[in-house]
């Protein structure tokens, strides 16, 4: 085989992991819809895969999901302190209570990144795999918390960057407004909030967890926009959300 086809074999069979990751288990057929790859690519790229020990066929479903070799691809990463110690906990506690999913946001190169997800343990949720996903910065309320807590030379540049890198230019007019008008009303609400527009079937509020005057992480509660509507989710959980996100600040204190 030549460099180039390895290096495309890699490529779609990396691709093949990370669907069956997001979607928890996936019939070949399916993997081949959702990855656009043909369906006897996909069935060499499983048994290879398979020979390796990274998926098993279910034979029962006719699925193949992960196995447990595939975590030894992630064996040398380590969470950041605050994450597993104070993020993570708050987390599950918040979790379980609301029962619908959180994700803990970052800003990295531009968006916001998934760092951590209840998305697994949540009765409510219909995502899988979502930690590392990318986020667009201006249409989440991840992103919209994290720009509006920021201190203002920090979002100027983070736009500044955004614009460079990205090409989003102002005016910087959102699909439920202009952008000054979204992060007044997040500055009011006291958390960012998204009602439409990006993936339209959930709607989700986030609070910005700080480190002194720096938000360095967002907490974000999404629910399913036609079990819940906006006003009710923020009448039920704005005030959980801000005290988790504080305690989870008030624990980065702690830990220096």
């Amino acid at each position: 085989m030549s460099g180039f086809g390895s290096v495309r074999s890699l490529e779609r069979g990396l691709r093949v992991l990370q669907v069956i990751n997001q979607r928890n288990g996936l019939k070949a057929a399916e993997i081949a819809a959702a990855t656009e790859i043909p369906r006897p690519t996909v069935y060499r790229l499983l048994e290879t895969l398979e020979g390796l020990g990274f998926v098993i066929r279910d034979h029962s479903s006719d699925k193949w999901r992960l196995t447990l070799q595939a975590k030894s691809l992630s064996s040398g990463y380590r969470d950041e302190d605050w994450v597993t110690q104070s993020a993570v906990p708050e987390m599950v506690r918040l979790g379980r209570d609301i029962l619908w999913p959180l994700d803990l946001v970052v800003f990295n190169d531009h968006q916001m990144e998934i760092r951590e997800s209840t998305h697994n343990i949540s009765p409510y949720s219909i995502d899988h795999g979502m930690v590392g996903l990318k986020l667009p910065v201006l249409e989440t309320a991840g992103g919209r918390a994290y720009l509006a807590f920021s201190p203002e030379e920090e979002r100027r540049q983070t736009l500044a960057g955004m614009r460079a890198q990205l090409g989003i230019a102002p005016p910087y007019v959102q699909h439920d407004g202009p952008l000054e008008r979204i992060l007044e009303e997040t500055r009011r609400l006291g958390v960012g909030y998204r009602k439409e527009g990006y993936r339209l079937a959930t709607q989700s509020i986030s609070a910005p967890i700080r480190r002194g005057e720096r938000v360095i992480a967002c907490l974000t509660i999404i629910w399913t926009a036609s079990a819940l509507s906006f006003e009710t989710a923020l009448e039920m959980y704005r005030q959980k959300l801000l005290d988790s996100a504080a305690r989870i600040s008030d624990g980065l204190r702690e830990l220096g």
